[in-house]
């Protein structure tokens, strides 16, 4: 799955930008740059420290650090900040990720989805189910394990009374800007960015490559878009409204999503999701789409 191009704030007629679709006022954007400017912190600590200050909050209460984040590093390209320079990152992702049996490849298996019922979900909460969720991903996903960008859950899939497992999948924060899913929502920027929470990504989906069941990936999808609902509000406070994702075209067809009703809507730009310049150079995706509620398109802030 891909991530689509990242988007920059809205530029109001005069002064910054506006932050997550919502001009500043002078009050602010005298106590965010004061902020900047007398307390010796790095570039995360001064965005929860903005946030606090500004009540910068999330729908469930959450500071928005992630987005004020960004948001400095698009004043400071704009000439308005200095801010500190970055700090070292520590590795993260597969490096720290060790193969076991648990994700060995087994014997081929071929059956009939109705043999393997109930598949089962299971949200991943602790340690030992994160471990086990990379280590399939990165040994199995032709993409790897990566840390995914702004928020996620994870899910385990089980078939059978056994439990036995048999996927993966991942939803996380959806792409901050994509043309051809914001002209078939109708949105415009500003609109977009008050209601993008709204949408979420279906960012990973692996079944076991050893496993060919007819119909197991679409069902999985299925149980997926249902229970995203209200896994994700319980964790983040929004309910969600949209599914995304991103099929890259020269390795599939998309056959599960079509076959769990999701929409195809077009391809990509070809961008990463931090491509603010048009630099990077990604595959072309297929993006698909699955609404959650027959008035999405009202709820994502579209009038019709």
């Amino acid at each position: 799955m891909a991530q689509a191009e990242q988007s920059e704030p809205t530029t109001t007629s005069a002064g910054p930008p506006a932050f997550c679709g919502t001009p500043l006022r002078e009050q602010e954007w005298q106590a965010l740059t004061e902020i900047v400017s007398t307390c010796a912190l790095s570039r995360s600590e001064l965005a929860r420290t903005i946030c606090e200050a500004l009540g910068w909050v999330r729908r469930n209460g959450g500071l928005k650090t992630r987005e004020c984040y960004e948001y400095l590093g698009t004043l400071e390209e704009r000439g308005l900040l200095v801010l500190p320079a970055k700090r070292p990152q520590r590795p993260r992702g597969p490096t720290s990720i060790h193969f076991t049996e648990a994700s060995a490849p087994r014997e081929w298996q071929e059956a009939e989805l109705g043999e393997v019922l109930p598949v089962t979900l299971g949200l991943v909460t602790n340690g030992s189910e994160r471990a086990l969720w990379r280590e399939l991903i990165e040994r199995h996903h032709y993409l790897g394990h990566k840390v995914p960008y702004g928020a996620h859950l994870r899910y385990l899939v089980w078939m059978g009374a056994k439990r036995e497992l048999c996927g993966c999948l991942q939803f996380s924060s959806a792409a901050r800007r994509l043309a051809v899913r914001d002209r078939w929502i109708g949105w415009d920027d500003q609109t977009r960015q008050r209601n993008l929470v709204q949408v979420v990504c279906n960012s990973r989906f692996l079944i076991l490559p050893w496993l060919r069941i007819s119909g197991l990936a679409s069902h999985v999808l299925g149980l997926g878009a249902r229970l995203v609902v209200e896994d994700w509000l319980e964790a983040y406070g929004v309910r969600p409204v949209l599914l995304e994702t991103f099929v890259a075209r020269e390795r599939f067809e998309g056959t599960c999503y079509r076959a769990a009703n999701w929409i195809e809507l077009g391809t990509t730009a070809g961008r990463g999701r931090m491509d603010r310049h048009t630099r990077r150079s990604e595959s072309v995706k297929t993006c698909f789409i699955y609404p959650l509620v027959g008035d999405f398109r009202r709820c994502l802030g579209v009038a019709g």
